[in-house]
C-alpha cells in the first residue's frame, strides 16, 4: 500500500515536471518566432553580402574611374612612333593596337596591385576609421605620382560620397565610417578657409595656418577595403572586385582610344589571361604588410605623370 502511494507521488512529480518544461518550451519557441519576424540582423547575410559584390562591381557605380586611363593614354603617345614604324596595313594597325593593350595591361595591373592593393586588404581586416585615416595618410605618402595621386583621391571622395548618401542607411546603420567623413569635412573646411583668406591678403604671418596638414585624403584603396568590409565582402571578393573594377576601367579607356571595340573588350575582360592576371596579382599581395607597398614598375609613374603634358587628350589628368 505504501509502495503504491510513492509510485503515485512521484508519478505526479514527473508529470508536472513534463508539464512545466513543455510550457517553457513553447514560450521560448514564441519568444523565436516573433525575433525572427520582428528583428533584423544588424550584421549583413550572405544574402545581402552578394547583393553589395554586385552593387560595387557594377561599372556603372558612380566613381569617375572611367574618367582617367591610368597611364594607358599617355603609354600610347609615348609609344606611337615605335608601332608607326612596325606598321603599314590596316590589319597590321589594329593587331598592333590590341598587342599595345595586351602589352600594357600587365604591366598596370602589377603596379596597382604592389601600390594600393596591400591597403585595401588591410582597412578589410580593420575597417574602424582611426585604422582607416592611417592607412590613408600612409598611401598618400607612398604615392610618387601627382596625376595618379588626383585620380586615387577623386574616386575615393566619390566611393565616399555614394556610400554616405546611398548605401550607408542600409549596409551600416551604425554609421562606422561617419568619423572619417567628419575628419574629411573638416580638413576641406580648413583648406578652403586658408586658400581664402590668402588669396584676400589676411592669412600672411607667422601662424596664419595652424591646422597643420589634412587629417585625411580619402584615397580610394583603404576606403574600398573598409566598405566592402561593411558589406559583408570577404576578404577574397574585396581583392578581386578592387583588382577586377581597375581592369575594367582600363578596357573601357581602350575602347574610347580607339584600340579595338566593345566586342573585343568583353572578349578581353572574359579571358583566363585576365582571370590568371588577377589571381597572380592577388596571391602575390596576399600578406603584403603595408611598410612594403609600392611601385613595382618604376616606368609606370612617368607614363601617368607625363599625361598632363601631352599636346592633347581626352582623359581626365
Amino acid at each position: 500500500m505504501m509502495n503504491s502511494t510513492t509510485d503515485e507521488g512521484s508519478r505526479e512529480v514527473l508529470e508536472n515536471e513534463i508539464a512545466d518544461l513543455e510550457l517553457r518550451l513553447r514560450r521560448a519557441k514564441e519568444r523565436l518566432a516573433k525575433s525572427e519576424t520582428a528583428t533584423i540582423s544588424p550584421s549583413p547575410s550572405a544574402q545581402s553580402a552578394h547583393h553589395y559584390l554586385l552593387l560595387l562591381s557594377d561599372s556603372a557605380l558612380p566613381l569617375g574611374s572611367f574618367a582617367f586611363s591610368s597611364g594607358l593614354e599617355s603609354y600610347l603617345a609615348h609609344t606611337r612612333r615605335a608601332r608607326a614604324s612596325s606598321s603599314y596595313s590596316s590589319s597590321s594597325l589594329s593587331s598592333s593596337s590590341s598587342s599595345s593593350f595586351s602589352s600594357f595591361l600587365p604591366l598596370s595591373l602589377s603596379s596597382y596591385a604592389s601600390s594600393t592593393l596591400p591597403f585595401a586588404l588591410a582597412a578589410h581586416r580593420d575597417p574602424q576609421p582611426d585604422n582607416v585615416a592611417a592607412l590613408d595618410d600612409a598611401l598618400d605618402a607612398a604615392i610618387v605620382c601627382t596625376v595618379g595621386r588626383r585620380a586615387s583621391v577623386a574616386q575615393g571622395r566619390a566611393l565616399l560620397s555614394i556610400w554616405e548618401k546611398s548605401v550607408a542607411a542600409t549596409a551600416d546603420p551604425g554609421a562606422r565610417l561617419r568619423p572619417f567623413a567628419e575628419m574629411l569635412r573638416s580638413s576641406s573646411f580648413s583648406s578652403s578657409s586658408f586658400n581664402h583668406n590668402s588669396a584676400n591678403g589676411s592669412g600672411s604671418g607667422k601662424g596664419s595656418r595652424t591646422d597643420g596638414p589634412p587629417l585625411v585624403s580619402a584615397h580610394l584603396a583603404p576606403l574600398f577595403g573598409a566598405v566592402a568590409a561593411l558589406c559583408g565582402l570577404s576578404l577574397r571578393q574585396t581583392a578581386y572586385v578592387f583588382m577586377l573594377s581597375h581592369v575594367k576601367a582600363l578596357v573601357s579607356a581602350a575602347v574610347r582610344a580607339g584600340q579595338f571595340g566593345p566586342y573585343q573588350a568583353q572578349r578581353i575582360l572574359a579571358s583566363a589571361e585576365v582571370q590568371a592576371y588577377l589571381e597572380a596579382a592577388i596571391e602575390r599581395e596576399w600578406r603584403t604588410p603595408i611598410e612594403r607597398a609600392g611601385q613595382s614598375v618604376p616606368v609606370m609613374d612617368l607614363w601617368v605623370g607625363r599625361h598632363e603634358l601631352l599636346y592633347s587628350r581626352i582623359f581626365n589628368s
